[in-house]
């Protein structure tokens, strides 16, 4: 299908000058709108305005542009059709072959500070949509470009095929732009229907609060692959990223080598790469932690990285075998060949960045999968607006738990203070807590985890499985420091850390037996804080 007419009519004028000067080169003739005409004729191009086209001016304030049988009829007539084409020809309707059009702003005017409903609602397309899903279901004999990352190729196919595009390629154009809209309006519903009840009714200059919670919720996103399986190989699976690229996401890496990642790989390479960049390596946490599904099992902060995977790796070596590794530095030939000296399976490495040296050396494990990531300009927050959890018949929606405690945000509630290097090594676990599942006990001193116990019925039970896992460590727990990411019911937990040597202790609080469990504290003389934050993980 040739194509010798086209309309263009786009609010994202990026690169749409030089597409239109590459379809007027090849004799298409132009049409266009307000502002998007303005620019093409200005550049030297000759464009008929949709207003002399139609024989109507724009009007109401630029709400009536492109809705008038002249336009759609040349749009959606179908060239197969002898009655569609004589109704054409009847009234003198030219064909529209090609549609340019990308949509009004909504989605940066509602970021503003203090957008009004009003702004927001004259944000909304209405012409353009139209315009849009006519080409698209006409793409028989309409080609519809939203996309200005599709200027260039189509220009070149064009011109390789005498003025044509393939069907196929209008078919994928289609897809794209019901795509497009089906988004648009998702991103407007979501926007209107978290608006606060009464909100038509408030002043024009108002600016109203949306909830994070729409009444109805519509998601977006694109699938990035087809994975091998699911969690068991008897379950398919795939892969799909958020429509907008979250830098320091899991999301954004870059595979450099290795197999394709699976399920679970990417599933336990977010566990690990959510803990690593909670640690700052500005301030000198150099940091890696050790995952084995989706639970750290090894977490350490150091001056070097090294150091940081020698701690972490000490903490559990047997869990570490076929872990997931993630680093919040650039991983250079010493731990490589650190890694290699223990024989150490590792099914993902991932971090910001890989030496020229340490790529030299991975490489010549053609299995194992690297993963390069940035951290990004909010290194250490969870990016995710909302977590999103599937249960049967519906969706459990949630804010990320974004909280980290500080110093200066401790309770004190016993008789002994923690020291100031124990009140680090509090904080360092509680970090690493929040990263394990429910229930969480993690022992930890000098910068590392010393024992993890995760995912136990009864928190005792996790304080019990991390006391052993420190001992099958080899490593003492005598002078350690504990989190808890919820509160402790009973005093049994801290009777039995305080035997395992443990001076100190960090927890929310907020148990009916606090005053017991504080007071079993006290007994064993030790000290702990409050945080007032939980941090359950399911």
């Amino acid at each position: 299908m040739s194509i010798k007419q086209a309309l263009i009519s786009v609010s994202d004028k990026t690169g749409v000058l030089e597409f239109a000067q590459g379809l007027a080169a090849q004799g298409v003739k132009l049409l266009s709108t307000g502002g998007t005409a303005k620019m093409l004729r200005d550049a030297g191009l000759t464009v008929t305005e949709i207003g002399d086209y139609t024989g109507f001016p724009e009007m109401l304030d630029g709400r009536v542009k492109t809705l008038h049988p002249k336009v759609h009829g040349g749009i959606l007539a179908r060239r197969d059709l002898a009655e569609h084409m004589a109704t054409i020809e009847q009234h003198g309707i030219p064909m529209i072959d090609l549609v340019c059009v990308n949509l009004y702003p909504f989605a940066a005017t509602i970021a503003k500070a203090g957008v009004t409903l009003e702004d927001a609602i004259e944000n909304i397309d209405i012409g353009g949509p139209a315009m849009v899903r006519s080409s698209a279901k006409n793409y028989n004999g309409v080609a519809i470009v939203t996309d200005p990352a599709d200027y260039q190729p189509l220009l070149d196919e064009m011109k390789a095929n005498g003025g044509a595009l393939a069907l196929a390629t209008r078919f994928g154009l289609a897809k794209k732009a019901f795509t497009h809209t089906a988004r648009y309006d998702s991103m407007i519903a979501n926007w209107l229907t978290g608006l606060d009840e009464g909100a038509e009714a408030k002043p024009a200059e108002a600016a109203p609060t949306p909830s994070v919670f729409p009444a109805k919720l519509q998601l977006a996103f694109d699938r990035s692959e087809i994975l091998r399986y699911g969690e068991n190989s008897h379950q398919q699976a795939a892969f799909y990223r958020d429509t907008v690229a979250l830098p320091g996401s899991i999301a954004a890496y870059t595979q450099l080598q290795g197999k394709e990642l699976s399920y679970n790989n990417i599933a336990d390479s977010d566990a690990a790469w959510e803990c690593v960049k909670s640690f700052d390596a500005s301030v000198g946490q150099l940091a890696c932690v050790i995952v084995k599904h989706a639970n750290p099992c090894g977490v350490a902060i150091d001056a070097k990285l090294l150091g940081a995977y020698e701690k972490a790796f000490q903490t559990d070596s047997t869990s570490a075998f076929g872990g997931i590794i993630a680093f919040n530095g650039e991983v250079g030939i010493d731990v490589v060949e650190a890694m290699n000296a223990r024989k150490h399976f590792v099914e993902v490495l991932i971090a910001p960045s890989f030496t020229a040296e340490a790529r030299t050396a991975l490489a010549a494990k053609a299995n194992l999968r690297v993963l390069v990531v940035p951290l990004g300009e909010n290194k250490g927050r969870n990016l995710n607006k909302l977590e999103l959890k599937r249960v049967g018949g519906g969706l459990l929606v949630q804010t990320a738990d974004d909280f980290t405690a500080q110093a200066s945000g401790l309770k004190v509630v016993t008789k002994v203070q923690p020291t100031a290097r124990q009140i680090e090594d509090l904080l360092f676990a509680e970090r690493v807590a929040k990263f394990v599942k429910s229930n969480a006990i993690v022992f930890c001193g000098g910068g590392m985890t010393l024992g993890v116990g995760a995912g136990q019925m009864s928190r005792v039970d996790s304080t019990k499985i991390a006391c052993i896992k420190a001992q099958n460590a080899g490593l003492g727990l005598k002078g350690s420091v504990v989190a808890s990411d919820a509160f402790f019911p009973f005093r049994d937990g801290v009777d039995v850390l305080a035997e395992a040597g443990a001076v100190a202790v960090i927890q929310p609080g907020g148990s009916m037996r606090d005053e017991e469990v504080i007071a079993a504290a006290d007994e064993h003389g030790i000290a702990m804080v409050f945080t007032g934050a939980r941090h359950f993980r399911h």
